[in-house]
C-alpha cells in the first residue's frame, strides 16, 4: 500500500524564507510547521502577546484548510510562548481556539527570539467529506 504525500500551499498560506514547507500532508494526516505573527510574505508583524497570539493561530487556520483541514481536526499542538508570564493569558486565549475533546499539547516558555511572542505548529487528521 502506498500512502500519498503533498506539500498543500495556497496564495495566502503564510510563508517563510527558511527552508521548510508550511504543510506537508501524509495520507491523512498533516504536519503543520511552525506559525507565527507573519504576513502573507513572511514578513514579522509585532503585535502584543494577544495580537501574536491571534495571528498566529489564524495563520495556522490557514494552512490547515488549504491542506484540508482545520482547527476542530488538530490532534496535537506545540506552543512556544517567549515570556513565560504570559502563559496565563496564553491558556485563556487558547481556550477560544481550541475546546473538548482538546488536542495533546506541550508548551515551552523562555524560547523565542525577541521578534517574536508566540509560535505554534501542529498535527492534524484531514476533514471527510
Amino acid at each position: 500500500m502506498s500512502t500519498s504525500v503533498s506539500y498543500p500551499i495556497a496564495k495566502d498560506t503564510p510563508v517563510s524564507h527558511l527552508p521548510f514547507s508550511p504543510a506537508v500532508r501524509v495520507g491523512d494526516l498533516i504536519f503543520v510547521s511552525g506559525q507565527a505573527s507573519v504576513d502573507a510574505s513572511g514578513k514579522i508583524i509585532p503585535d502584543t502577546f494577544e495580537g501574536e497570539f491571534r495571528r498566529s493561530v489564524e495563520n495556522l487556520r490557514k494552512v490547515l484548510e488549504t491542506a484540508g483541514s482545520d482547527l476542530k481536526h488538530v490532534i496535537q499542538t506545540r506552543n512556544y510562548v517567549r515570556d513565560a508570564a504570559n502563559v496565563v493569558r496564553y491558556n485563556e486565549l487558547y481556550r477560544e481556539y481550541f475546546s473538548a475533546p482538546l488536542p495533546t499539547r506541550t508548551t515551552i516558555t523562555n524560547c523565542l527570539p525577541p521578534t517574536l511572542h508566540y509560535e505554534i505548529e501542529c498535527v492534524a487528521v484531514a476533514k471527510k467529506d
